[in-house]
């Protein structure tokens, strides 16, 4: 695969690339026990309007069923959810009520709002996606329940699965409480992070491995820091996951200070993080920690946050806190209202409005027969404008393959299986296969056209697999021009917009390392590594994103990577200086010479890439003792 994606166009191997990794098993049989035994209910029952409504919840809630803690997957799946719900209700007394136009018009809006709102974070995208693609479902698949019932029923299958993601133990879970089996071995990763890195100090994978050690941090804050119905950790089970979590932090900062000074470390050096993340796991003690050396500034700290770590690890720890500043109603506001949460809002407003209206336009020429399931056309033009699913380029032709598939594959089976029996058991595998299917999006497309085609066949919609491959078709030409037309804004927004934060964050972290009045909070330095780590992250895969379009998307970000790459080297040159300056007080000259050469670079590229300067951005260096 390396070789083929050096020898075909980015935005070509990326459709070509699958995600790897080990079958989440507990995540199919939840798949499996999802919406297949929901429909078969509602069919022996009598309701299978209802059972089909409740199948697409705990269908679309699959497809946000992710590896992690439960307590994050609250949030992941209920709030997308709730939105969708949300969608259903809108749609379904808007489809009855107004006419086309006035639809058109309505469900535009509706994509603008859900859109901007996408631009705050993953679960806000899932959200918005849910809410647009409820709303096309509940204006175009006349359903006899009222639009209350079919809200209800829908969030009555998201959280079937929700329920079955909360409640059984993981598979596997061999130690402690076993609620947070997902907390502990997010918490084992970031230790097992950290000795990845140690190990590869001075080598040419340092540089990988620490972008790593900060999607184990991520990882970690998000599976720790999930909803709760009280602001703090209430069970000691669930506090000395905290502390164990905070124990890493001093740790991984140790261990990028000696990535940025390059010198190998003794062997001996990664093993003690190794046996604690074993103890995370296992819920056991640590046992004696071998100590590092003790002949540089670095691995002083290390070896400080090793015995720091040892002691939390058998003595417990008070340390709750996540190290994380919350979001604020004006920062979420601001997101919305910004360069990203515009351009994106507007583009989505145009391909799921445009979808609509050519919907309704071949819903009146009667291009359905005599159904009015017209939903399918806007509902995918909401799949294919979503970035997260990969670059435009990649997202239509897998879009496109994946239904082909998926429709001359239902028709095989629809000629085989005995009805409705045969087609409530296809539904019940194709849940089965959705976690697995979404390592690839032509693949998962594929699985859910299966899914959703069975669904409507069940509920009384006859022969509809090859409209279905028509109506793809269009909303993949309806996003590929939207997707290229000049004028919505400035272009390669989001990524400014996510660079232009991570910048920002870079920058405080680096004031705050600088004051010497505030080196002594450790417990705020973190919370802000944290944070800069965190948006650089965001930034660095948007910029990755954005270099797989078409070259006429992928010049609006010309010169961002170079930028994420300064601001990358600039916050792991603050990391050595804190832990220097933790040392002994006094910066030495190479660590100012550093900083001031990489604040002259990130200050020219900057400018070169268009990026906005703030005033109060350009920091004083403080002069080496």
């Amino acid at each position: 695969m390396s070789r083929l994606s050096a020898a075909v166009p980015p935005w070509l191997a990326h459709a070509l690339r699958a995600q790897r990794g080990p079958v989440p098993w507990s995540a199919v049989v939840r798949g499996a026990l999802a919406a297949g035994p929901l429909l078969l209910v509602a069919v022996l029952s009598g309701r299978t309007s209802v059972g089909v409504v409740a199948a697409l919840g705990a269908m679309l809630a699959g497809i946000n069923d992710r590896p992690g803690s439960r307590r994050a997957a609250v949030r992941r799946l209920g709030v997308p959810a709730l939105a969708g719900a949300g969608g259903l209700l809108v749609g379904s007394y808007a489809g009855q009520h107004v006419g086309a136009v006035t639809l058109t018009l309505l469900l535009t809006v509706l994509g603008l709002l859900a859109g901007a709102v996408s631009a705050v974070g993953p679960v806000a995208s899932g959200a918005g996606t849910q809410l647009l693609v409820a709303a096309a479902i509940g204006a175009g698949m006349p359903l006899p329940e009222p639009g209350w019932q079919r809200a209800l029923f829908f969030v009555g299958g998201a959280g079937w699965l929700l329920v079955l993601r909360l409640a059984p133990p993981t598979p596997g879970a061999i130690a402690g409480d076993y609620r947070f089996d997902g907390e502990r071995d997010a918490v084992g990763g970031v230790y097992d992070a950290v000795a990845a890195l140690l190990e590869a100090v001075g080598g040419p994978d340092a540089p990988g491995r620490r972008v790593a050690l900060t999607a184990a941090l991520d990882h970690a804050q998000d599976a720790l820091g999930g909803p709760r119905l009280r602001p703090y950790a209430s069970s000691a089970a669930e506090r000395r996951l905290h502390a164990q979590y905070a124990a890493a932090l001093p740790l991984a900062e140790a261990a990028t200070a000696l990535a940025w000074a390059g010198e190998a470390v003794p062997a001996r050096a990664v093993e003690g993080p190794r046996r604690l993340a074993v103890a995370v796991r296992t819920s056991t003690h640590t046992g004696p920690l071998p100590a590092p050396a003790r002949s540089a500034p670095a691995l002083r700290a290390l070896d400080d946050a090793l015995l720091h770590a040892a002691d939390t690890f058998d003595r417990g720890g008070d340390d709750s806190a996540l190290h994380t500043r919350r979001r604020t109603a004006t920062s979420l506001a601001r997101t919305v209202l910004g360069s990203a949460g515009r351009e994106y809002g507007l583009r989505v407003a145009l391909c799921f409005g445009a979808g609509v209206a050519v919907a309704q336009a071949l819903h009146h020429a009667r291009w359905y027969g005599t159904h009015a399931h017209w939903y399918w056309l806007p509902a995918t033009a909401v799949f294919l404008v979503k970035p997260d699913l990969g670059p435009l380029a990649s997202r239509v032709i897998c879009r496109a393959a994946g239904t082909v598939l998926g429709a001359v594959l239902f028709a095989g089976f629809a000629a085989l299986l005995p009805r409705p029996a045969g087609l409530v058991a296809l539904v019940a595998l194709c849940g089965a296969l959705i976690p697995v299917a979404t390592r690839h999006f032509a693949a998962q497309t594929a699985v859910v056209t299966v899914l959703v085609l069975s669904l409507v066949m069940v509920g009384g919609e006859p022969g509809a697999s090859w409209s279905r491959i028509g109506e793809t078709l269009l909303a993949c030409a309806i996003v590929l021009l939207v997707g290229h037309l000049p004028a919505l804004g400035q272009r390669g927004g989001g990524v400014r917009a996510r660079l232009t934060h991570a910048a920002e964050a870079a920058h405080v972290y680096l004031a705050h390392v600088l004051d010497d009045g505030t080196t002594d909070d450790r417990a705020g330095r973190w919370a802000l590594r944290r944070e800069a780590y965190r948006a650089l992250a965001e930034a660095r895969a948007s910029i990755d994103l954005t270099a797989a379009e078409l070259p006429a998307l992928a010049r609006h970000a010309e010169g961002t990577d170079e930028v994420a790459a300064t601001l990358e080297r600039l916050v792991d040159t603050t990391t050595a200086c804190a832990v220097q300056l933790d040392d002994n007080g006094r910066l030495t000259p190479e660590h100012t010479e550093r900083i001031t050469a990489l604040l002259d670079e990130l200050a020219e590229g900057r400018e070169r890439a268009g990026l906005v300067v703030k005033e109060g951005q350009a920091l004083p260096v403080p002069l080496a003792g």
